[in-house]
């Protein structure tokens, strides 16, 4: 009996030692969720829109907020202090990768990060101008993601077709938008190329859109509103003031065409965000951001608003209009 107890507590041992010991009660390894920090400038359609093609993208990758991956989003509703605090919240928490939503909060993360932790960019323009990379096929650090260039060119060129007796254009930027200021400069030496006259505003910030948007419209006969944060926060106050003066007003993004613009050519913002996502998923799956190239989507679609037109007493061409049922959006 001696015997048969001893041999039985060397089997029960050997036993042990060769199935890792105890197992939970479900005998799954436990795997660890990532954090992904999502840091947003402020809240406007554009944005907004790109936040949700953030998440789609991350979701077809499976990284199921709430389930499979932890989301921490924060918006600076536009106050720069905000950005540097959430930025360095990422950091200190442990965030595996962040996601930054306009050119100040990729600026913010960027400093924060350190070199370090992957941040992503979603719909930044001009990502090397603005010194978050080293260039667009070889970002060269912690940094990369997608650019959403305006097709600036095809974006006057619809200007003259909509409005052609413009003779003067106006076009405004915000000063503290690296985005704004370059695509708003950018077409300002198209419009000279092509030999169109304009003239340049700028805002400080949405506070000032009422006085400067009065005096250019008293000053051109079409405005060009680019891709620019506050120039989108403020277009209702902008159209409100262009209307009264019969002075039609060509945005760059479809959300702001739907807040009063007439129309324009547009990168759907929400395919820019999901693009993005998808590249964050594969970078948590251990995809280098150094020699990952930056995605551009450039390609406008065809954005129209009849109410818009009717109050500035513009008929759309046939061909615009059928392009737009077919292929684009009509706002009514």
């Amino acid at each position: 009996m001696i015997a048969f107890i001893s041999a039985l507590v060397v089997f029960l041992g050997v036993a042990f030692f060769a199935t890792g010991g105890p197992k939970s009660t479900s005998g799954a390894t436990t795997k660890k969720v990532p954090t992904v920090g999502i840091l947003q400038l402020q809240t406007h359609p554009a944005l907004d829109a790109i936040h949700r093609g953030v998440l789609a993208g991350l979701k077809e990758y499976g990284y199921v907020p709430g389930k499979t991956v932890k989301i921490d989003y924060q918006n600076a509703q536009g106050d720069q202090s905000n950005l540097k605090t959430m930025s360095q919240k990422f950091v200190n928490e442990g965030a595996d990768e962040t996601v930054a939503i306009a050119t100040p909060a990729a600026q913010a993360l960027a400093t924060a990060a350190k070199d370090e932790t992957p941040v992503i960019l979603a719909g930044i323009t001009d990502p090397s101008g603005s010194g978050l990379i080293k260039s667009d096929q070889h970002p060269g650090g912690n940094i990369t993601g997608t650019s959403g260039e305006s097709p600036l060119k095809s974006h006057l060129d619809f200007l003259k077709k909509l409005v052609p007796n413009a003779k003067k254009i106006g076009i405004i930027y915000t000063t503290s938008d690296h985005g704004g200021e370059y695509n708003a400069k950018k077409f300002a030496r198209i419009c000279k190329q092509e030999g169109v006259a304009y003239k340049l505003y700028t805002i400080a910030n949405t506070n000032d859109m009422q006085q400067v948007a009065e005096t250019m419209a008293s000053q051109v006969d079409a405005v060009y509103a680019p891709q620019d944060n506050g120039v989108a926060s403020a277009m209702k106050t902008l159209v409100s003031v262009t209307n009264k003066a019969n002075v039609p007003v060509i945005p760059a993004v479809d959300t702001m065409v739907k807040a009063g613009g007439l129309a324009t050519l547009s990168v759907d913002q929400y395919q820019l965000g999901k693009l993005s996502g998808e590249m964050a998923a594969r970078v948590l799956k251990g995809k280098s951001t150094a020699n990952y190239p930056i995605k551009v989507i450039s390609k406008g679609k065809m954005t129209l608003n009849l109410s818009a037109a009717k109050k500035l007493g513009i008929t759309f061409p046939a061909d615009v209009l059928k392009e737009a049922k077919t292929k684009g959006v009509i706002y009514k």
